[in-house]
């Protein structure tokens, strides 16, 4: 199964405008994505795509390998689609560019789940930490029994009516693809609850494309605030 890599990364990020080129510990957010990226044995090869000429040289001063991709796309997977357009794969990874701390377990996973030839979509989860619970920049997830996605959301979900203290699982920003998927995604228009959720991910469940979800216990941390920023450029700078 060839799987290549491709981390979608824009410059303009609503909430925290031009983090792709914040430095942490001495390197820019895209560099530390990339190379733990490519620390993954089990990729062929990895990528950036973006639509901003300044990603672009930063990457290639660097020698991550980067390409340019349309300004109009709406979301990371219409990027990757671009790019899947003119790479051939089995599989193709599509790590956000704001997951700095994505490890080769990370992929494993991912891969695991897209070993099964049937599944279109993968993605992965794991245990949200008590303080990420009722917080809406940690989307939660909840499966059926197979692994299969039931929703995503930013709200706190299960709801805990009578007071179980369910098991709740977060969703992190990783996900692996087929080449029809992709195909299939960028031909429908942006669903209805993708646009209440801004969950791109919700397109795929709300036109019965089912999402299967590995379970990892190593968790992540999306950089999309300035507190995110900060606690994100203290666990690299101390490692």
């Amino acid at each position: 199964m060839k799987a290549i890599a491709v981390i979608p990364a824009r410059l303009e990020s609503t909430r925290l405008p031009r983090k792709m080129l914040r430095e942490m510990a001495g390197k820019p957010l895209v560099g530390w994505v990339y190379e733990a990226v490519r620390s993954s044995p089990l990729l062929s090869d990895v990528l950036v795509a973006t639509d901003s000429e300044q990603i672009l040289e930063a990457c290639r001063g660097q020698g991550w390998k980067a390409r340019m991709t349309s300004s109009f796309h709406r979301s990371g997977t219409e990027r990757v689609h671009e790019i899947s357009n003119s790479v051939t794969a089995d599989v193709y990874v599509n790590v956000q560019g704001d997951e700095p701390l994505v490890r080769p377990e990370h992929i494993a996973t991912l891969l695991e789940v897209m070993a099964n030839p049937a599944v279109q979509v993968g993605t992965v989860k794991t245990p949200c930490p008590t303080e990420e619970i009722h917080n809406p920049n940690a989307v939660k997830v909840v499966t059926a029994t197979d692994g299969r996605a039931l929703f995503f959301s930013r709200a706190t979900i299960p709801f805990d009516r009578d007071q179980t203290s369910p098991q709740y699982f977060k969703h992190l920003g990783m996900y692996a693809y087929r080449k029809p998927a992709l195909d299939r995604f960028v031909s429908l228009p942006e669903s209805s609850l993708e646009k209440t959720e801004r969950l791109e991910q919700l397109r795929f469940l709300e036109n019965g494309i089912a999402i299967y979800v590995g379970e990892t216990p190593y968790d992540s941390i999306g950089v999309d605030t300035e507190d995110d920023f900060r606690r994100v450029a203290e666990i690299l700078g101390k490692g």
